[in-house]
């Protein structure tokens, strides 16, 4: 399968892409020169991969992440996705593609999380289909909002749940495995909310595969730590 991207899209990351060719070049890491990840970021950048589980409709379902939201990891993420530095985007590919790998199954597709009308305007690229294009990984869009959602940042769990209750929709999902994919979680709510679009389409949800996963507000549990994601 292939991914048919919006021609703004394909634009806006080949800009993005032309930009940073043209800046200073520094470690997104740890700020050394003359290199957009110094080896010594790049050897940190080496796939962990942690499983979880996040509450959704139907039932929890896992969270594959291949490195931990903190530290170099965390700034060079912001760098792709606050700061157009959509090469970095290479450095973190083998971290989705070794969760996804955890994760898969025979037949099953690959959804991302869809990005904001406003996020898409400002970034001129959505951040998870740029992974999963620099991890080599086709995806479906069988995923779309359909309400404006406010900024999860700052609000708390329930607030974040409330805020993007019934914000999605699905379709041509019956019958299909899937597991989503996203760039970082860290409550689950965003993810949760994707879970249940897609089930309510008739889709087979595996589970989900990020790039990261934040060390913060984890509860233990049977199934062990419960996660969630951040702001589109």
């Amino acid at each position: 399968m292939t991914s048919h991207l919006p021609v703004p899209a394909v634009v806006g990351a080949a800009l993005a892409d032309a930009l940073a060719l043209l800046l200073p070049v520094v470690c997104a890491g740890c700020g050394a020169p003359d290199a957009d990840v110094c080896e010594q970021c790049r050897l940190a950048l080496v796939p962990r991969v942690d499983t979880r589980w996040v509450d959704a409709v139907g039932g929890a379902v896992p969270v594959c992440s291949g490195l931990r939201f903190e530290g170099m990891t965390a700034r060079i993420v912001r760098a792709v996705k606050e700061e157009g530095r959509t090469p970095l985007a290479r450095a973190l590919a083998p971290a989705l593609r070794t969760a996804v790998a955890v994760l898969a199954q025979p037949d099953a597709v690959l959804v991302p999380l869809p990005t904001s009308r406003a996020s898409f305007r400002r970034r001129g690229y959505r951040v998870p289909d740029l992974l999963a294009r620099r991890a080599g990984l086709p995806v479906r869009h069988l995923l779309r909002t359909m309400r404006r959602t406010a900024d999860q940042r700052g609000l708390g769990r329930d607030q974040r749940r409330a805020n993007v209750a019934k914000s999605m929709i699905s379709r041509d999902a019956a019958s299909l495995r899937v597991i989503v994919i996203d760039d970082v979680v860290t409550t689950g709510v965003t993810l949760a909310e994707a879970v249940r679009a897609l089930r309510e389409a008739g889709a087979d949800v595996i589970g989900a595969a990020t790039v990261a996963a934040t060390p913060r507000r984890m509860n233990g549990g049977a199934r062990g730590p419960v996660a969630s994601e951040t702001h589109r």
